[in-house]
């Protein structure tokens, strides 16, 4: 029992210092940006004297020392509140929950896509000459930034083809686009990944007993060594649903979609810092929460990350994978 205890303490203790981190970074980082911030949020059409930019400071709390400040925004982490907007003059999770949903539907549609692309470009990959295309187009579209994918798809199958709609959210089409434009990176690292494990995972002393049992290749890689070879890419999740996240504000930018990566821009180009706060906090949460899931079940999936309990020999050959 106690080991188990002090394990969850410290699985909490690193997501507090997580966000505690992420919390700091985000309030110095807007710290020390030049300009005025008010000044910034209000807009360089505004016609406001300094009498009502001193009020509006004062009814932010920016007139108060920055030991204060940060002090004030700690102690109302601490209780749950995230705060206000200053441009929309919203609680910062109801800008957050209003937006979710739509960013949700982004992500979730993109992992899907990387995934189907990824293990059908790994058994595509079986012949020589389909292999050099699959990973010559990995290599582009890794080299490529999302937004000059966004815009090479919207051009060809939204403008030229007229396939799909060319921004919004109103029909089910209009998610496709998008959702390739963030997939496409992701499934070209998550395929060369498991590429790799599989590869190493056939040259494995059991893939050799599999064969001399009659199994062909179709049946070694499906049955066998594609599911050794994932467990590489598991330990990429958290690293593949922050690239999820940070991919959606340049996408949703350029789709013009509703969602946190729009609202992010919008407030961070209008300083707006308990929004940015809020949305660093859940992306932060989002990444430690995937992380220490992977680390759990890890050990699950691969029998060698047990310990000594389970022997290295067994770990390789398995009942099943001689079967």
């Amino acid at each position: 029992m106690r080991p188990l205890l002090r394990r969850l303490g410290g699985i909490a203790l690193s997501i507090a210092l997580v966000l505690w981190g992420a919390a700091t970074l985000s309030f110095l980082a807007f710290r020390v940006l030049p300009g005025d911030p008010v000044s910034v949020m209000l807009g360089p059409q505004a016609q406001v004297g300094e009498a009502v930019k001193d009020r509006i400071r004062a009814d932010l709390g920016l007139d108060r020392p920055l030991w204060q400040q940060y002090l004030s925004m700690l102690g109302d982490l601490l209780r749950g509140d995230l705060g206000t907007s200053y441009q929309l003059r919203l609680p910062v999770s109801e800008v957050i929950g209003r937006q979710l949903g739509a960013t949700l539907q982004l992500t979730g549609l993109a992992l899907a896509i990387a995934v189907l692309l990824a293990f059908a470009g790994v058994l595509l990959a079986r012949r020589p000459f389909a292999r050099g295309l699959i990973a010559t187009g990995e290599l582009i579209v890794l080299s490529s930034p999302v937004f000059w994918i966004g815009l090479l798809l919207l051009t060809v199958f939204a403008f030229g083809l007229g396939w799909f709609p060319v921004a919004g959210s109103r029909t089910g089409a209009s998610l496709v686009l998008p959702a390739l434009t963030l997939a496409l990176p992701v499934a070209a690292l998550l395929g060369q990944v498991v590429r790799d494990g599989v590869e190493a995972a056939e040259r494995q002393p059991w893939a050799l007993t599999v064969r001399a049992r009659g199994a062909d290749h179709a049946r070694l890689t499906l049955r066998h060594t594609l599911r050794h070879g994932s467990i590489g890419a598991l330990t990429l999740s958290a690293y593949l649903v922050g690239s999820l996240l940070g991919g959606a504000v340049l996408v949703e930018t350029v789709f013009a979609r509703p969602g946190l990566g729009r609202v992010t821009l919008a407030a961070i180009t209008g300083r707006d810092l308990p929004v940015v706060t809020g949305i660093i906090l859940f992306s932060a949460l989002v990444f430690v929460v995937v992380n220490t899931a992977v680390e759990l079940a890890a050990p699950f999936l691969d029998p060698r990350l047990r310990g000594a309990r389970v022997p290295a020999v067994p770990a390789l050959a398995r009942p099943e994978d001689v079967e």
